[in-house]
């Protein structure tokens, strides 16, 4: 009120009656990282200066003022400078720009100058639109596209060659459009080089990708030579050569004969007999076939022997996972013979097939359903399932594992892993309450193997995943293995993930750890052609990946544009009993995966904690913002917060990276009194520019539970590996009968292609082609994706509407119904 009062009445004692002219206004100007900037006005005559801010008064105490006389005039001066901070400018976030201008009073009147806006300068890493690598003709006209990132200013562009840089007032033939393409009107061998656009402006300097153009020139054959003298054999020729020009850069070659031969006579040569020459030849070549049909018998001989002395049907999981679990191997002492091995565990039922395991013969071709449910057991006798006991074989599997000197089990106990032994039936690996598990088809362990495999979730302190530029985790490090073995089809790995994909705003990558420890690339979601070994169907918030090699995986992004966004999941805990007047509130800001929320869920146990409200999720953008936290609305009679400032922040970058899983914020919050026990608050959690979540708090610290059925225990899963047939939903044999049926191509599209259409999986169409079993593949993804609540009536009401359009293809007579 002083202020404005001081405002409203300024000091008189100006020695002129004209109203004040400004000698100064401010100017735009542009905050760089968190330095402040400085606006400043000058008038005359003045006898007093203010600013105003976004319609607000500035604070007296924050003007520094010079007065001073102009020499020509005689009359007043008064230059007036203000400092603005980047917390100034962030608070006016979202509603309008920062603005300021200058307010002059003399005797006569006031003056106002023009707004001053102040703008955070940025400039992002990743380009719009980049240049790439070319092949041109030479003289062809090439246009190099750059789109420079988003940034305030907008950003400047120039273009290098080879590092130098590219003046087109230099050279005619180099233009750059306004839109910061380069053109280049008439390709040079010269202009063949590493292009790259420079994107800078007062925050830094970006370069893109370099793109590579290569001008070639294709070859073109000089005029044939004249012909030569006949020769004996009655022929002449001419020749010509590829030099005119000569190919150059990668260019086509000449197309055709070099060297063009003719009869020269019109009448029949004479052509002597074959010389001891040709003889010599012939004879050459008879006695290098007899060597070649020997070495192929001797090599036959030596595999069947080979063959014959073998017995390697188990796969030691110890041998093979050197490259991820490191296993001393010591030799067994003859007096000691405890050292030998631990024998593997056999409690897990085992299901075996006994008999044959295709459809007989005599039956009819195609699948044959009846009216009822299509994948219901089998009633007819012709194929049986037998329950083998693992005690009565278990003495002879132990007994060959004994043989393998270098066998030694998995570790167990931990709540992180699943491990299980498995045969030609296949299987599944589940780690509990996670969202990750193992699918191991049917035949993709060959028939006479026997593997031990394990399931992992690594805890990211434990793995040093490196992360370049706008890189961040998007998914679970997982590992599975052995690494190694031998797959006959792909097994599928199922984990969450906590992307918001599209094709615009990412760029998704799948990494495996090699042996040695590095991380590459091994497969770019939404890339063609895909790679055989592995392929990724990404949904809302799971990824399943299709391998035919176990190892180490994780699903990286790198963002393309602002809009990029991952899920956050935001949690609060406090503390189940409050003995002191301090009760904390923790919130957690965690990557939207099921992992992720497990480990916290476990260690607030741990702590005696709580949850005190339902999970909210946020998309967090790459926007280079922080994430805020403040507490409101609290009754100040009966609490008080002990945070000194308006909100909490966590950086940008400690969340993007997703390298630091259990990033929290807590409040402390004191009770007024001890009897205190009813708790009301607001809490609001923000990107700043970007998606918030608020939570209502209302509940009794002492006695309310309404969340606990959100902490699920650890009890209510199942079990974490299921061998054979008890893995799948579809009985084993039905299955075979749909891929016997659907995988050949039906008349009116009658297979695979139409089911696959039917369960919205026609975008994989190509790597399902690749495959010896289409229909397979499909149906290891149902499994991988519905098990154990998936709807098999759903599945059937698919295989019957395919079956409906062919009717060879389903036969249902009236003693099945």
């Amino acid at each position: 009120a002083q202020q404005s009062a001081t405002v409203a009445n300024p000091v008189s004692g100006a020695s002129s009656d004209l109203l004040p002219h400004f000698q100064l206004e401010p100017e735009d100007v542009y905050i760089v990282k968190n330095k402040a900037v400085s606006l400043a006005c000058r008038a005359t005559p003045a006898t007093q200066i203010y600013f105003k801010c976004n319609g607000e008064w500035v604070h007296q105490g924050d003007h520094v003022t010079q007065h001073s006389t102009d020499r020509g005039t005689g009359l007043p001066v008064m230059e007036v400078r203000i400092e603005v901070t980047r917390q100034q400018v962030e608070k006016i976030f979202g509603l309008e720009e920062y603005w300021c201008q200058c307010v002059a009073w003399s005797s006569s009147g006031t003056t106002k100058s023009q707004k001053a806006f102040v703008r955070i300068a940025y400039l992002r890493k990743n380009f719009e639109q980049e240049p790439t690598a070319r092949e041109v003709s030479i003289e062809q006209g090439i246009v190099l596209p750059c789109r420079p990132p988003e940034g305030i200013p907008p950003a400047e562009v120039e273009w290098l060659r080879n590092e130098e840089l590219v003046d087109p007032a230099l050279d005619a033939n180099i233009y750059v459009t306004p839109e910061h393409s380069l053109v280049l009107r008439q390709a040079r061998l010269a202009d063949t080089a590493n292009y790259t656009c420079v994107a800078k402006n007062i925050v830094a300097r970006r370069r893109s990708a370099s793109a590579a153009i290569t001008v070639y020139v294709d070859g073109a054959w000089s005029e044939w030579s004249k012909w030569s003298v006949c020769g004996a054999e009655c022929t002449h020729w001419r020749s010509r050569e590829c030099s005119e020009p000569a190919p150059r850069n990668g260019g086509r070659d000449c197309h055709g004969p070099e060297l063009d031969t003719r009869n020269c006579t019109s009448e029949l040569c004479s052509h002597a007999a074959p010389g001891a020459e040709d003889v010599a030849l012939y004879v050459g070549l008879v006695a290098v076939a007899v060597c070649l049909v020997l070495l192929l018998l001797v090599g036959v001989l030596v595999y069947c022997r080979k063959k014959g002395g073998l017995d390697a049907d188990v796969a030691d999981s110890s041998i093979l996972t050197a490259g991820f679990q490191p296993v001393s191997i010591k030799p067994s002492k003859a007096d000691n013979p405890s050292l030998l091995t631990i024998q593997p565990d056999l409690s897990t039922t085992t299901m075996t097939y006994q008999g044959s395991l295709c459809p007989r013969q005599d039956g009819p071709a195609k699948l044959q359903l009846p009216n009822g449910h299509l994948l219901s057991p089998l009633g007819a006798g012709r194929h049986t399932l037998h329950h083998s006991s693992p005690a009565a074989e278990g003495a002879d599997f132990v007994a060959r594992l004994s043989t393998q000197s270098y066998f030694r089990s998995l570790p167990r106990g931990t709540t992180n892993m699943a491990y299980g032994t498995f045969n030609f039936l296949g299987g599944r690996l589940m780690i509990p309450n996670t969202g990750i598990s193992l699918l191991i088809p049917p035949d993709a362990i060959p028939r006479g193997k026997i593997y031990e495999v394990y399931l992992t979730l690594h805890k990211q302190e434990e793995v040093r995943l490196p992360l370049a530029g706008c890189q961040t985790l998007l998914s679970p490090i997982v590992s599975c293995g052995p690494p190694g073995v031998l797959l006959t089809r792909p097994a599928i790995l199922a984990m969450g993930h906590c992307v918001e994909a599209s094709a615009e705003n990412w760029s998704i990558r799948l990494k495996k750890q090699s042996c040695e420890g590095t991380w590459e690339d091994v497969l770019q979601l939404g890339a063609e052609p895909c790679t055989e070994l592995y392929y990724c169907q990404l949904e809302a918030q799971a990824c399943y990946i299709f391998t035919e090699q176990l190892g180490r995986f994780a699903l990286v992004g790198e963002s393309l544009s602002m809009a990029a966004s991952k899920r956050l999941k935001l949690v609060l805990f406090a503390p189940a009993a409050c003995p002191s007047l301090e009760y904390n509130i923790r919130v957690y800001c965690l990557s939207d995966t099921q992992d992720v929320l497990k480990e916290v869920i476990q260690l607030e146990k741990q702590l005696g904690g709580q949850l005190i409200g339902a999970p909210r999720v946020l998309h967090f953008k790459d926007s280079y913002h922080n994430l805020r936290l403040s507490i409101h609305d609290m009754p100040s009679s009966l609490w008080k917060s002990k945070l000194l400032a308006s909100y909490q922040e966590i950086p940008f970058y400690h969340i993007w990276s997703g390298l630091q899983p259990f990033l929290h914020c807590t409040f402390t919050l004191e009770r007024l009194s001890p009897s205190t026990c009813e708790l009301a608050c607001k809490i609001w959690v923000w990107q700043v520019e970007g998606d918030g979540q608020s939570f209502t708090v209302n509940f009794n610290i002492a006695k309310d539970t309404r969340f606990s059925d959100w902490l699920v225990p650890d009890s209510e899963v199942g079990a974490p590996a299921l061998v054979g047939p008890s893995a799948f939903k579809i009985p084993f044999l039905i299955r075979q009968k749909i891929i016997s049926s659907l995988d050949p191509p039906g008349t009116r599209g009658a297979d695979w292609r139409t089911l696959a259409q039917k369960l919205n999986l026609d975008s994989h169409l190509s790597f399902f082609a690749s495959k010896p079993s289409p229909t397979a593949m499909i149906l290891n993804l149902w499994e991988a994706r519905h098990f154990p609540n998936g709807n098999l009536s759903q599945l059937a009401a698919a295989v019957a509407e395919v079956g409906k359009q062919d009717s060879a293809l389903f036969a249902v007579s009236e003693a099945e119904c």
